[in-house]
């Protein structure tokens, strides 16, 4: 058999996998967080079947510093978005404001965007001369018919009066996510070591506006699995995937170590409420 042979029938075989993972989501044997082969973010998307996923959370390199630089990076992410718009109705896309802002006139048909979402800290060790670097952006972008559920950040007195149809409107949280940067001593529980990590903090707002209990939330581009803690914390179902298999690798480690974080002390299965 041939290299070429060979390379395509691996990539076949990765694309089967990935489906088969993919359609066995109500599976009772499965954890709540699955964790997919490494995997290019488009090869990924194109394998979740469509109505699968509630959000999809892309976070990119951002086309400058670490990840590098090319030419076709605006074109690229359009496609991506567009990949991800055909299997869920949210798309969070993470970057620098000026990178990701051209997007706003490339959404994907029947898609808009929901809002300009901002994650500000105040502890960046920039060394560069002037301003220095304090937000990153994060845009919302949702399909025409998409449900958020703003009631998911209500005290329980608020709650109890938006059951009772007592609220005559529902208050959101702010577009502005304060929390510092993961470096030094400041969350030093949940560094990994990546050099573009959120704070769990930043990620469970996106999750709570868009999802219920039970529903799924994509990760192609996770990272070091932030995405997997938040959904655990949440009782949400997660996907994880990325294209480096060293960071998956500390992904699944982490997401092992979170179900001990249940009441219960069991593992949440992806049938739970």
């Amino acid at each position: 058999m041939s290299s070429e042979t060979t390379i395509a029938v691996d990539v076949a075989d990765e694309k089967a996998e990935l489906l088969e993972v993919s359609e066995s989501l109500d599976s009772e044997t499965k954890d709540l967080v699955t964790v997919l082969p490494s995997g290019d973010v488009l090869d990924t998307l194109s394998s979740i079947p469509e109505n699968t996923v509630t959000a999809t959370i892309l976070d990119p390199w951002y086309n400058k510093g670490v990840g590098g630089y090319r030419e076709d990076y605006h074109d690229w992410l359009e496609g991506v978005i567009a990949s991800a718009a055909k299997i869920s109705k949210h798309i969070f896309v993470w970057g620098f404001p000026e990178i990701v802002a051209h997007q706003l006139t490339r959404m994907p048909a029947g898609f808009k965007l929901m809002a300009w979402l901002t994650w500000y800290y105040k502890n960046c060790p920039s060394v560069i001369r002037g301003w220095r670097s304090a937000q990153n952006t994060c845009l919302h972008i949702a399909a025409e018919e998409a449900k958020i559920y703003p009631e998911n950040f209500l005290n329980p007195a608020q709650l109890e009066r938006f059951k009772s149809g007592k609220m005559r409107f529902v208050p959101g949280p702010p577009a502005v996510l304060e929390a510092p940067l993961n470096i030094g001593f400041v969350g030093k529980d949940e560094q990994t070591g990546h050099p573009a990590q959120k704070p769990v903090s930043v990620i469970e707002p996106l999750i709570l506006m868009t999802t219920r209990c039970g529903d799924v939330v994509l990760d192609p581009m996770c990272g070091s699995g932030t995405t997997g803690e938040a959904c655990i914390n949440l009782n949400r179902k997660g996907i994880l995937c990325d294209e480096s298999e060293e960071w998956l690798e500390i992904s699944r480690k982490r997401i092992q170590r979170e179900p001990s974080r249940c009441e219960s002390g069991q593992t949440l299965s992806l049938l739970d409420p």
